[in-house]
């Protein structure tokens, strides 16, 4: 998009994500493309079935449904700017005919009809809706008896302590007071009951029961490893979602010119080397409305 500036969602996915470094986005891409693929199998989506991707950003499921034979994808998001982004490539895919596109949130689907759809998929989305009960209840209601909900969470509960003892998993070794105070501009904006952090898998399984899913499978993948190597420019850059300044933002906003210098000595080798350890854990729902 040329001609205005892009919303948050569509400017995150674009750029800040990756910090704009264009190998740091096709390597990112490359590391999601098996969370679409598990998300599409844990779905049991059949051909000619109808697929509801909520909060489908750039149609990364959404167009995997397509090549897998989905009769029908509804891309719904928030983002007006991403809609438009899927609605291009499905027309540059000749695909439009089976696609529909509606601006939506996922605790409020009133654009899509009771029992129209056979699958609805999510991806990185519970994470930004505070309303999660309303959300599952929405998921429940446009699915059609026999319909399955696959979803993909990450959450990041998980080794939360540990990575705030460090900035970012990496350690703050001699920076630790120039740390906590960059740290504290993002804990300003997302504290603990912000909905990035409200839940934990447990709290995916108890929402689906809750609603009337059944039967429920939940898998939970946890991962601590050491950090890969990052250039310094695309970690600087770079921001942990949509709502969150960049690295480099939070340190001009918490430091001084020379604090930022002194601390970004150090972060700099810890990242490029790649001396930070990475603790994740990303859980897998897969939930149906009974027949």
């Amino acid at each position: 998009m040329t001609d205005r500036r892009r919303d948050i969602w569509a400017e995150w996915l674009a750029a800040r994500r990756y910090g704009g470094d264009p190998e740091m986005r096709r390597r990112m891409r490359e590391d999601l493309a098996p969370v679409r693929d598990k998300v599409l199998d844990r779905a049991g989506l059949a051909e000619g079935e109808t697929l509801l991707d909520v909060g489908c950003g750039e149609g990364m499921i959404g167009f995997g449904a397509l090549e897998r034979g989905a009769g029908h994808v509804v891309f719904s998001d928030i983002s007006d700017d991403l809609l438009d982004f899927c609605r291009e490539a499905a027309g540059e895919l000749g695909v439009s005919e089976r696609c529909s596109f509606v601006n939506t949130g996922a605790a409020d689907l009133s654009g899509i009809a009771d029992a129209g759809v056979d699958v609805v998929t999510t991806r990185s989305v519970l994470i930004y809706v505070p309303e999660k009960a309303q959300a599952f209840a929405e998921f429940f209601r446009v699915l059609r008896p026999g319909g399955r909900y696959s979803a993909y969470e990450p959450i990041n509960r998980f080794g939360m302590e540990d990575r705030t003892q460090g900035f970012w998993g990496y350690p703050a070794d001699g920076v630790s007071d120039l740390a906590e105070r960059v740290e504290q501009i993002y804990a300003e904006i997302q504290p603990p009951d912000d909905p990035m952090l409200d839940f934990d898998e447990r709290d995916l399984v108890r929402l689906a029961e809750e609603t009337g899913f059944f039967p429920i499978e939940l898998e939970l993948q946890a991962e601590i490893r050491a950090m890969q190597p990052r250039p310094w420019d695309a970690f600087l850059h770079s921001s942990g979602n949509p709502k969150i300044p960049t690295i480099a933002e939070a340190m001009d906003q918490a430091l001084t010119p020379e604090e930022r210098e002194r601390f970004a000595a150090h972060l700099r080798l810890m990242v490029e080397e790649g001396k930070g350890v990475w603790r994740m854990a990303h859980a897998y729902l897969r939930a149906e409305k009974p027949g």
